[in-house]
């Protein structure tokens, strides 16, 4: 019989075994070992006293002494004890199940009189002991042995050898389908060693380490790295063709008092889509950007900075990255530095607003730019509802600014990021970035020949983009809540930041010219049902009136002005697909060149004053619902 049958026979017998035969196993070798220990206590004392002296020799003794060990291990409960779960206080009940074994056969011989030495006690008390642990351990590698020959094991390595790392080494021991097979740490006062069993290897080993150990993922126990440095590390690990997987601190997790097995199980972006997510089987349209000059707008915005993650993949001859926030513009291109390494892809940052048409004519001409990504945008709707100047001057007329410079400069394609609030817009954001549709519509329809290729984009909510519902509700629940909803009945379309980002690329590659994608993103999710899903996937429960002693509650908070019940993502039913089923196209109605000049006009001359009468005035004659918006304002000087 080979080696493979044997272990699979084995591994049938031990499947078969219900969890009460393995606890009377477990107690059934705890009475075994007492015959041991004895014998090996009075071999290490054999010079001063033979075995036919002691109390083994007496048969109704050995039986009595081994009842008694059964007995006190039930009493203990060392036989409910999972052998995966055997820890410091399972320990602790066998040293206690040891002492009073050893104290029993102290009593028996006194009784016996036969006068053994009370070494011979110690040691058997220290035997008992060591035999009980080791052959948990032993038996405990034996059945990790014999499950992972039935399964698919992963072995992995662990990045960073310090507690965190330590921590997880530790839990990962008991896993059956996971194995560690070696630490990898920047530090280089670890090489070499060896902590928590496993060697520690430093990074230019990691090929070897794969080739030679079948390793397929690498788990990332770095805690306290920036996101850029986990971004760099992560490409570079998945160049290597690895899975790669960053977790959280392990001391932040244990601080909670919350079980750590349900913290360690994160809510995943595209567990809330209430779909598949569909970023694998999204063609690759790499070629409309490879070896091109290609400005991203917003390039240090959530969007923005993956375009730009996603286009230096296609090896773009220059990449420039157009960014208002100066912090957010140093943080991407560093990060897009590190990442290009000793490619050929010119990274170039550029601080300013899309509104300023002297520098934005000057960039667009000094870089030669052939395609232009306009994700900048300022997206909150409460705040861009407050401050609406700001929005429309940014919004709007950035847009028109950057689309005519584009014209001006010869650029091939102009791709403008948009969202599903646009859509019969019930708020200032939403009115803004419909009036920036309409420009963009209206550059498309006076395109001459050869000229600049126009199109759109429209987004759902985007996961883990920044203002998103997803990180609100993490931060409400991990500070105990309440999470807050506005109405329970409201539902959105939600897509992954990848997801978004890949859908602006392909829109590249498919436009005609006034398109408008969209993404399938199948039935919109009611955030109630969301809310409650996070927070039972962090392990609470949710409390309301059928389950008042539940941990968090979600509270209602009534709709915020402007804010819809359903968001839609087209304007009319002409839908038209693409080469991609998962992609839709739509050329809808627009403004004529007359109306939008005059809508600029008006837009421009209430902005000139800061007048949000004014501006609310525009609202309400160009785009559609935009009376109702309107009404909400008050007439006058505004913000």
């Amino acid at each position: 019989m080979t080696r493979d049958r044997i272990l699979r026979a084995l591994l049938r017998i031990v499947s078969r075994m219900s969890r009460k035969d393995k606890q009377w196993l477990v107690l059934g070798l705890d009475v075994l070992l007492v015959p041991v220990a004895l014998v090996g206590a009075f071999m290490l004392r054999g010079r001063h006293m033979g075995l036919g002296e002691s109390p083994l020799a007496d048969t109704a003794a050995l039986v009595l002494l081994m009842a008694l060990s059964g007995l006190i291990a039930f009493a203990l409960g060392l036989h409910r004890v999972q052998l995966k779960s055997y820890e410091n206080t399972a320990m602790g009940k066998t040293l206690l199940h040891a002492v009073l074994l050893g104290i029993a056969i102290a009593i028996l011989d006194r009784i016996g009189r036969v006068g053994t030495p009370p070494a011979v006690f110690v040691v058997f008390t220290l035997l008992q002991f060591l035999l009980a642990v080791g052959t948990r351990i032993v038996a405990l590698q034996f059945l990790l042995r014999l499950y992972r020959s039935g399964e698919d094991v992963t072995r992995v390595l662990i990045y960073g050898a310090e507690r965190d790392g330590q921590q997880l080494a530790a839990a990962l021991r008991t896993d059956l389908r996971v194995v560690p097979v070696a630490f990898v740490d920047d530090n280089t006062a670890l090489h070499g060693t060896l902590i928590a069993g496993l060697h520690v290897y430093a990074p230019p080993d990691l090929a070897m380490l794969v080739r030679d150990r079948g390793v397929t993922r690498v788990l990332l126990a770095m805690p306290g790295a920036s996101r850029p440095q986990i971004a760099r590390l992560s490409r570079r690990l998945e160049d290597m063709g690895l899975e790669v997987h960053a977790l959280p601190s392990f001391a932040e997790l244990a601080g909670s008092g919350r079980d750590l097995v349900h913290q360690l199980a994160p809510v995943m972006p595209d567990r809330l889509l209430g779909r598949a997510p569909l970023v694998g089987g999204l063609p690759d349209n790499g070629g409309t950007y490879a070896g091109r000059v290609v400005m991203v707008t917003g390039a240090g915005g959530s969007i923005g900075s993956e375009l730009c993650r996603q286009i230096l993949g296609w090896r773009p001859r220059r990449l420039v990255l157009f960014e208002i926030s100066e912090l957010a513009l140093y943080s991407i291109e560093q990060e897009l530095r590190e990442l290009a390494g000793r490619s050929v892809v010119e990274v170039e940052a550029v601080l300013g607003s899309v509104a300023d048409q002297p520098l934005v004519r000057s960039v667009l001409a000094e870089h030669r730019v052939e395609v232009v990504l306009h994700a900048a945008a300022y997206k909150h709707v409460p705040i861009v509802e407050r401050n609406p100047a700001a929005g429309f001057a940014n919004n709007v007329i950035g847009t028109q600014t950057l689309a005519q410079a584009a014209i001006e400069a010869g650029v091939g394609l102009f791709v403008l990021v948009s969202t599903d609030k646009a859509v019969r817009p019930t708020n200032m954001m939403g009115a803004s970035k419909r009036l920036a549709e309409l420009v963009v519509q209206d550059f498309a329809a006076r395109r001459a020949p050869g000229g600049t290729l126009f199109s759109m984009v429209r987004f759902g909510n985007v996961i883990g983009s920044s203002g998103s519902v997803v990180p609100l509700f993490q931060d409400q629940i991990a500070r105990g809540g309440p999470v807050t909803l506005t109405h329970r009945e409201v539902t959105r379309y939600f897509m992954t930041i990848p997801e978004a980002a890949r859908l602006v690329l392909l829109a590249g590659g498919f436009a005609q010219g006034g398109d408008v994608f969209v993404l399938d993103m199948g039935d919109p999710v009611r955030i109630h049902d969301l809310a409650r899903q996070m927070i039972e996937a962090q392990g609470y429960r949710v409390r309301d009136a059928d389950h008042p002693d539940g941990d968090i509650e979600i509270a209602i908070t009534g709709l915020r002005p402007g804010e819809k019940l359903h968001e839609e993502l087209l304007i009319g039913d002409g839908q038209i697909t693409t080469p991609h089923p998962k992609i839709l196209r739509a050329r809808e109605a627009h403004l004529s060149e007359i109306e939008v000049a005059s809508c600029l006009r008006d837009l421009r001359a209430a902005l000139a004053e800061s007048d949000a009468g004014a501006l609310r005035a525009v609202v309400a004659r160009w785009v559609e619902g935009g009376a109702a918006i309107a009404a909400r304002g008050r007439p006058g000087k505004g913000r």
